[in-house]
C-alpha cells in the first residue's frame, strides 16, 4: 500500500514555508526578461588562471594586492578600469509582422555580456538572447558587431554568443568556491541599455548557495547573493571580486516592496563548466534518474505516515525512464545515492551533478517500511 496520494499534474506538493517562499510570485516578475530553469549546472572544476585564447589581449591577471590599497573606492576604480572594457551590451532584435508589409526587425530588449575568450566568445544570460532574430553587441570602445548564437542552456539561464572582431579585451574568471560572505562585490553591466552602458555598482557578497525556485516552482538553483545594485539590463553582466576576477554572472533580483539589495549571480565555476560545453557542443548534457520529485520527507510527514525515516525525497518514476526500468515505483523514498545521504530535493539534485550519462548509481530507497538498494543506469536529461 502506498503511503502518499499521487500528485496530479497541476497540484503543487506541500512544502514548509520559509522567507524565500513568499517571493515566488515576485520572482517571476523580477527575473530580468527570462527565468532560471529547471536544473542547475554540474559541479565544475575551477577554471584555469591562464587565458586560453590565441588572440586578443588579456586583462591584468592580478590587480594590486587589496590589503595594500588605500581605500575600497580605489579598489573599485581599479577593477572598473581594468575589467569594464570586457563587459559588453547586447541587443536582442526580433521580427515584427506588419499588415500589408514585410516583417521588420525591432529591438526587443537589452542585456549585458562578458568576453571570456579573445576569439570573440561572450557569455550572457539565456533570457537576454531568447527568441532573438538578430543579436548585436556594443563594446565600451564604441565598436558594434553582429553576434552569432553558439548555444543556450535555459536550465542554468546561460548562453554563449560570438562576435568577429580583433583585439578584444578578455575578462579573467576566478574560483567561485573561494568566495566568502562579506567580501567586496562589484557589478558591471548596462542597466537600461546603451544609455547607461558600463554602469558600476559595488557592495558585498551577502550569501552563498542561495536556492531560489524557478517559475515552475520545481527545482532550486544555487546562486551568489549580493547587495550590489542590479537592475534590468544588468543581466549577463559581471560580478567581480576585489582582484578584478569574475566570480559570477548577474542573473536575477528580488523586487518586493520593503526588500532591497537582493541580487543574485550564477557562480563562475558553474558558468565556466556550462560555457565550455556550449562552446564545444552547443548544448549541455546532464544525467537523469528519470523521476519526478514529489516532495521532501520531514519529521512531520514521517510522523503522519509512520515512516521509518524523517528525511529523503518521495519520487514518481517516469514511464520507460531509467528509474522505472530499474524497478523504482511511485512513492518510493530516495534516501541515498552511492551511500551519500539525501536529505531533500536539493541534496538529490546536487548529488546528481556528480554523475554522467551512462553511470550506474546505487539508489537506496524506503518502500513499505523497508530499505532497498537498486542500481540505476542514468539516462540523459531531456533538453
Amino acid at each position: 500500500m502506498n503511503h502518499f496520494e499521487e500528485q496530479g499534474p497541476n497540484r503543487q506538493p506541500p512544502r514548509r514555508r520559509g522567507l524565500l517562499s513568499y517571493f515566488a510570485v515576485a520572482l517571476i516578475a523580477a527575473i530580468l526578461g527570462g527565468y532560471i530553469s529547471q536544473y542547475f549546472a554540474p559541479k565544475a572544476t575551477p577554471p584555469s588562471p591562464s587565458n586560453p585564447a590565441p588572440s586578443g589581449y588579456a586583462l591584468p591577471p592580478q590587480l594590486t594586492d587589496p590589503t595594500k590599497v588605500g581605500s575600497e573606492t580605489n579598489r573599485v576604480v581599479q577593477v572598473a578600469q581594468s575589467v569594464g572594457p570586457a563587459v559588453v551590451g547586447i541587443s536582442n532584435r526580433v521580427k515584427v509582422r506588419q499588415f500589408f508589409r514585410s516583417a521588420r526587425v525591432e529591438e526587443a530588449g537589452t542585456g549585458s555580456g562578458v568576453i571570456f575568450d579573445g576569439a570573440g566568445y561572450i557569455v550572457t544570460n539565456n533570457h537576454v538572447v531568447e527568441n532573438a532574430a538578430e543579436l548585436a553587441v556594443n563594446l565600451p570602445d564604441g565598436r558594434t558587431a553582429p553576434a552569432k548564437l553558439i548555444g543556450t542552456d535555459p536550465r542554468s539561464d546561460l548562453a554563449v554568443i560570438k562576435i568577429d572582431l580583433e583585439n578584444l579585451p578578455v575578462a579573467k574568471f576566478g574560483d567561485s568556491s573561494k568566495v566568502k560572505v562579506g567580501e567586496l562585490a562589484i557589478a558591471i553591466g548596462n542597466p537600461g541599455g546603451r544609455e547607461f552602458a558600463g554602469s558600476v555598482t559595488s557592495g558585498i557578497v551577502s550569501g552563498l548557495n542561495r536556492q531560489l525556485n524557478s517559475p515552475e516552482g520545481s527545482v532550486a538553483v544555487n546562486l551568489i547573493q549580493t547587495d550590489a545594485a542590479i537592475n534590468p539590463g544588468n543581466s549577463g553582466g559581471a560580478l567581480l571580486n576585489a582582484n578584478g576576477e569574475v566570480i559570477g554572472i548577474n542573473s536575477i533580483k528580488i523586487a518586493v516592496q520593503g526588500f532591497e539589495g537582493m541580487g543574485f549571480a550564477i557562480p563562475s565555476n558553474t558558468v565556466m563548466s556550462i560555457v565550455n560545453e556550449l562552446r564545444t557542443k552547443g548544448k549541455v548534457t546532464r544525467a537523469a534518474l528519470g523521476v519526478t520529485l514529489v516532495l521532501d520527507v520531514d519529521k512531520e510527514l514521517a510522523a503522519q505516515y509512520n515512516l521509518i525515516v524523517d528525511y529523503g525525497v518521495v519520487i514518481k518514476p517516469s514511464p520507460g525512464g531509467p528509474a522505472a526500468s530499474a524497478g523504482l515505483q511511485n512513492n518510493d523514498i530516495i534516501i541515498a545515492l552511492n551511500d551519500k545521504q539525501i536529505q531533500n530535493r536539493t541534496d538529490l539534485q546536487r548529488e546528481m551533478f556528480n554523475y554522467k550519462v551512462g553511470d550506474t548509481v546505487n539508489v537506496t530507497i524506503v518502500r513499505e517500511q523497508q530499505k532497498l538498494t537498486v542500481p540505476v543506469t542514468l539516462g540523459e536529461l531531456a533538453q
